[in-house]
């Protein structure tokens, strides 16, 4: 009988146990997602403190981590003053021990100073993972994971990886002839210049991949017996710019040929050209056109 009793009692003690536990989680859960809310959301700055966190909070960091709560503060300061229209939401988070894990996503305008990097005005909006460790009801230390290199990319501070391989597939499909697939790389709002001098540039700036076909590719062939692109070089520069080197290898239509040297800058957002802008020799070229 004593031992039945016993064993209802630890049972009972067990169950308490858990459910201080269970209890405790949901607060730190709660407390975790409202301090947050309020700091980034709302702008509360102060919500960072030794309510809510830490004493000796440390986020871990390179090339050194930043610890306490005065410098963790400095540190978010920074989100609140580079980003305007900020949307930060936890997707989901989980607990086990004292430890939780926070899958979020991070919206934003980049319209001012941000780590010492002037506004861009560019749209951000990346996810990431957070691991935590709380201590006593409060946020002990927090070690971010994200794409940082999408990050760099969305502000314009790195370019996208494949611009090269865009713009390289538009001189490939245009030596081809497949001016079609040169219009697709275009953003339907594409600004395009030809360099100050050269007769094209009669339509500048030319908006859209219609008027680039009408007001610059249609004339070249129609002018030319033929206008050849050679000796391309691509160069990758940052803001998503790509320069190409080369020269034009063309004879204008019952006149002279000629060989031209030309640079071209593209711009490029989404893996689409935005803007164009030629540079070229114009004294060759007119003086052949004569």
């Amino acid at each position: 009988m004593k031992s039945s009793v016993f064993l209802i009692a630890f049972a009972v003690f067990g169950i308490s146990i858990a459910s201080a536990q269970d209890s405790q989680v949901d607060r730190n859960i709660k407390m975790y997602e409202t301090t947050w809310d309020e700091v980034i959301n709302k702008g509360q700055i102060d919500q960072i403190n030794s309510e809510h966190f830490d004493e000796n909070i440390v986020m871990v960091s390179q090339p050194e981590n930043i610890v306490g709560i005065e410098d963790f503060r400095a540190y978010y300061q920074n989100f609140l003053t580079g980003f305007s229209e900020i949307d930060f939401k936890v997707v989901d988070i989980f607990e086990q021990g004292n430890k939780l894990v926070k899958h979020w996503r991070f919206k934003g305008k980049h319209t001012g100073n941000f780590f010492g990097i002037p506004a861009t005005g560019r749209a951000v909006d990346v996810e990431g993972v957070t691991l935590v460790k709380m201590k006593n009801g409060k946020i002990a230390q927090e070690h971010d994971f994200m794409d940082s290199m999408i990050f760099m990319q969305q502000l314009g501070l790195m370019s996208e990886p494949n611009n090269v391989g865009v713009i390289n597939s538009m001189y490939e499909a245009f030596a081809a002839g497949d001016i079609l697939t040169v219009l697709a790389s275009m953003d339907p709002k594409v600004v395009w210049n030809e360099a100050e001098g050269n007769k094209y540039a009669d339509g500048n700036p030319y908006i859209g991949p219609d008027a680039v076909l009408k007001g610059v590719f249609s004339r070249l062939g129609g002018e030319h017996e033929y206008f050849k692109l050679k000796d391309i070089e691509l160069h990758e520069m940052s803001n998503n710019k790509v320069l190409a080197t080369l020269r034009y290898d063309a004879q204008w239509k019952g006149g002279e040929k000629y060989d031209a040297q030309a640079a071209h800058l593209w711009t490029l957002e989404g893996g689409k050209v935005i803007s164009f802008q030629q540079y070229v020799d114009t004294k060759t070229l007119a003086e052949t056109e004569k």
